[in-house]
C-alpha cells in the first residue's frame, strides 16, 4: 500500500491493517506465535489477524481488559524469548548500510520487533519514547483513524498507559498570574502552541505571538501590556530560528519581564540560556539528555525562589518522575557530551550536502551561512545540534516517497535519540489540518525533519543520497 492508496481512504476506500485484535469470550485478547522471517527459530507474539472488529484499539487499563490480561493470557505453544543478557545485547547503532553488516542485521531484527517476555511475573517495563511507523502508508493509516499507535510516548505506553505531563505547562501556570499577559513566538512546537492559544485564555491569560526576530515586536508587547513572562524556544521547531537571548532578557528584565527559553534543540551543551541571562532554561529530557528514546521527562533550571514556586504546584498537579525513568536520564547523561559531538558533526555536513543538492529546495540549519540567525547562533551556541529541517523539490507524495526510500532513520515524532529519525511535519504533526491551514505556519507539503543519530556518518549519507535518488 503507498501513500497515494492510503489517501485516496479519505474518499472511502478500505485498507488493510497490519494489526487487528479479536477478542475471545472471556474478554481477553488472543495471540497467535509467528515466527520472525529473518530468524526462524525465534519466534515472537503478534496480535490475531482474524475476526478483527472495524476499529483496532490500543489495550485500555480497566480491569479485566488491560496489559496484564495480555501478558498473562497466552496459548500453550509460545517460545521463550532469549535470555535478558541476548537482550540486552541488541543494539542497532552500527552501520546501517554495510553490505550485510552486523549493525544492519540487528537493526532490522529490531524493526521487527524485540518481542513480549511472555513468562515474566512481573508486567514488562515497556521503555520507548516513540513508536516508529514502517511506511508513510501506516503513518497516514493512524492519523485517519484506520490503525491504532499511541505514536509518541505521551500519548500512551503499554507499561504505563499514563500520559505525559509536559512540565512547561506547570511552569507557565506557576510563573503567569491569572489576568497576565506572556509574550511567545510564531515557531514552536505546535502543543505548547495549542495550549497558550485554548488553555491559557480559559485562565484569563493573553498571549501576544511575535516572530522570533522580531525585537520590535516584543518592545511594543512589553509598552503595551503587563507582561509577567517571554517564553520562546531557541532554536525553535522545526525551523530552528534562533532567539537573540541576551537580548531579549535585558528588555523583558526592564519591563518586570521574566524570560523562560526552551533550549530542548540546543542541548545544554550547545547553549547556556542561563548565562546569556534568562531566568529559566527548560528541557524536554525525552530528548538529547536521555539520549535513547526510552525516558519520558521534563527538567526546568533556574533560581531556587522561581523554581521553587513551579515545583509547589507541580506537587499540586502531580506528574512525578518515576526512579526507572530518573536512572535511564542518569545513564544517558554518562554519553550526553559523546553523542552531541557526534550529531553536532553529522548534522552540520549532512546540512551542507544537502543545501548542494539539486533535489533540494531549502535546507533550515543554524550552523549554515544562509540561516537568517547564522551570525547570532555563532556567538551564543557551541554547537547547532543535530536536527535539520529542509525541503524536498516535490509535493508530499514525492516527499513521501523520499522518507519511504530511506533505510536507516525510523519514521518517528521526537528526536535526538541515538536513533535517526526523520518525519514529514505536514503528516506526523499538522495532518488534522488544511494544506492552507497549514501553510499559516509555514508547514509546507514538501518540509522534511531529520533528527541524526549517532549512526556512522558515511551510512547516512549514503542512505540520504540513495532516497534522493529515488525521486
Amino acid at each position: 500500500m503507498d501513500v497515494a492508496e492510503a489517501l485516496a481512504c479519505r474518499e472511502g476506500l478500505k485498507l488493510a491493517r497490519d494489526m487487528k485484535w479479536s477478542k475471545l469470550q472471556s474478554g481477553h485478547l488472543r495471540f497467535e506465535c509467528r515466527s520472525i522471517p529473518t530468524s526462524p527459530d525465534r519466534r515472537f507474539l503478534l496480535p490475531d489477524a482474524e475476526n478483527s472488529p472495524a476499529k483496532a484499539k490500543p489495550p485500555s487499563s480497566r480491569a479485566g481488559h488491560g496489559l496484564s490480561s495480555l501478558i498473562l493470557k497466552f496459548p500453550p505453544n509460545f517460545v521463550r524469548q532469549p535470555s535478558i543478557k541476548a537482550r540486552r545485547n541488541r543494539s542497532n547503532i552500527g552501520r546501517g548500510s554495510g553490505g550485510g553488516g552486523r549493525g544492519r542485521q540487528t537493526k532490522a531484527r529490531e524493526r521487527l520487533g524485540g518481542g513480549i517476555v511472555t513468562d515474566a511475573i512481573t508486567t514488562p517495563v515497556v521503555n520507548t519514547s516513540a513508536y516508529f511507523f514502517k511506511k508513510t502508508a501506516d503513518l497516514i493509516d493512524f492519523k485517519e483513524k484506520r490503525r491504532a499507535s499511541f505514536e509518541y510516548g505521551r500519548y500512551g505506553n503499554y507499561t504505563t498507559i499514563v500520559a505525559e505531563e509536559k512540565i512547561s505547562t506547570v511552569m507557565l501556570m506557576a510563573l503567569v498570574p491569572a489576568g497576565g499577559h506572556l509574550v511567545t513566538t510564531t515557531d514552536c512546537y505546535r502543543k505548547t502552541r495549542i495550549f497558550i492559544e485554548t488553555i491559557l485564555p480559559k485562565m484569563g491569560i493573553t498571549a501576544t505571538v511575535i516572530d522570533p526576530a522580531d525585537i520590535g515586536g516584543l518592545e511594543t508587547a512589553l509598552e503595551k501590556n503587563n507582561v509577567a513572562l517571554f517564553f520562546t524556544e531557541s532554536p525553535t521547531n522545526p525551523f530552528l530560528r534562533c532567539v537573540d537571548i541576551e537580548l531579549v532578557s535585558k528588555l523583558c528584565h526592564d519591563k518586570g519581564a521574566l524570560v523562560c527559553i526552551d533550549g530542548t534543540f540546543a542541548t545544554p551543551l550547545n547553549q547556556k540560556a542561563l548565562a546569556l541571562g534568562a531566568d529559566i532554561i527548560l528541557h524536554s529530557a525525552t530528548k538529547y539528555i536521555g539520549g535513547h528514546n526510552d525516558v519520558l521527562a521534563g527538567s526546568i533550571s533556574g533560581p531556587e525562589k522561581l523554581i521553587s514556586s513551579v515545583r509547589t504546584l507541580h506537587h499540586i498537579l502531580g506528574g512525578a518522575l518515576n526512579p526507572n525513568a530518573a536512572y535511564l536520564i542518569i545513564r544517558g547523561m554518562k554519553t550526553l557530551h559523546l553523542r552531541i559531538q557526534q550529531q553536532n558533526s553529522t548534522a552540520q555536513r549532512m546540512a551542507e550536502i544537502l543545501e548542494a543538492h539539486p533535489k533540494i529546495r531549502h535546507v533550515y540549519y543554524p550552523g549554515l551561512a544562509s540561516h537568517p540567525e547564522h551570525d547570532l547562533a555563532k556567538r551564543q551556541m557551541n554547537g547547532f545540534g543535530g536536527v535539520v529541517s529542509f525541503e524536498v523539490d516535490g509535493d508530499l507524495l514525492t516527499t513521501a516517497k523520499f522518507i519511504d526510500a530511506l533505510r536507516i532513520p525510523y519514521i518517528a515524532p521526537s528526536f535526538g535519540g541515538c536513533e535517526s529519525i526523520v518525519d514529514q511535519p505536514a503528516i506526523m504533526s499538522y495532518w488534522d489540518l488544511s494544506q492552507s491551514e497549514r501553510a499559516k505556519y509555514g508547514i509546507m507539503d514538501n518540509l522534511v525533519r531529520f533528527s541524526f543519530g549517532v549512526e556512522d556518518f558515511e551510512d547516512l549519507k549514503t542512505d540520504v543520497l540513495q532516497a534522493l535518488e529515488a525521486i
